[in-house]
């Protein structure tokens, strides 16, 4: 897949954007349009010469894509905003509510199994296990470390809830998106909660090194008003309620202990 087209002409004063939204449910292909409608009036709203932005669900392909586009702005799922932060310099402006995006809190879930100790040394069914420092230090924490179980990588939000609800598996981690999706799964009113993480924060909007400094502190002052009037609807397609400014104190304890 070729990621350079979409890209804004930085030696016009293009600004580019990225949406890295990590098991998110749909594909990047759906979302690109109405990502392309959000970051046309945020361009407008700040009068940007130009402007593009590129939805992307892959930190892999995420990486590539900064490299090759030198973005000004992101908007990242929080696993990616701290494992990205220290290679790309990157600054927190401000924080992204989205609607059923998941990942705000992590639960492990069992129709056999009560406690968490009863989950340990069996097996663990989960699409988040890719990223076992997040999972370990961030959600987990003193509670537990993927290596306490036999992961089994559902690969998929609905195929991790499935698997628990019809005991494929002893005990599933899943986030709050999808234990919302549980009483849709067929045996999912069997399904209970055995453990849950703290609350954590939103997803992360962060400038990258080549915004400038005048441009980076107009966009911050903005943010609060990008999904608000005309806004309203491109946010909504998009999946997101609202933004809003934030530095990186509302990161501090995330930071902390992923480091």
């Amino acid at each position: 897949m070729s990621l350079a087209p979409s890209a804004a002409d930085a030696t016009e004063g293009g600004v580019n954007v990225l949406i890295l939204k990590e098991h998110g449910v749909g594909s990047a292909a759906s979302a690109q349009q109405y990502v392309d409608n959000l970051i046309a009036h945020v361009a407008r709203q700040n009068k940007w010469p130009s402007a593009a932005g590129q939805y992307l669900t892959s930190r892999a392909t995420a990486n590539q894509w900064i490299g090759a586009n030198n973005p000004h702005y992101g908007i990242l799922s929080l696993a990616a905003f701290l494992d990205l932060r220290g290679k790309h310099k990157l600054e927190v402006i401000g924080s992204a509510e989205v609607s059923g995006g998941g990942g705000r809190q992590y639960f492990v879930v069992s129709a056999s199994e009560t406690s968490l100790a009863g989950c340990k040394g069996k097996t663990l069914g989960t699409d988040h296990g890719d990223d076992t420092k997040f999972i370990d230090k961030v959600v987990g924490r003193s509670d537990f470390s993927l290596s306490d179980f036999t992961v089994e990588d559902t690969r998929r939000p609905m195929k991790t809830v499935n698997a628990v609800a019809r005991g494929e598996v002893a005990c599933a981690l899943i986030d709050d998106a999808q234990l919302a999706s549980l009483p849709k799964a067929d045996g999912g009113a069997a399904v209970k909660t055995v453990w849950s993480s703290r609350q954590l924060p939103e997803m992360a909007v962060v400038a990258f090194p080549s915004a400038p400094a005048s441009e980076k502190a107009s966009f911050k002052k903005t943010l609060a008003a990008v999904c608000s009037g005309d806004g309203a609807a491109a946010c909504k397609e998009v999946g997101l309620r609202s933004l809003e400014a934030a530095s990186e104190s509302a990161y501090a304890d995330v930071i902390t202990d992923y480091q």
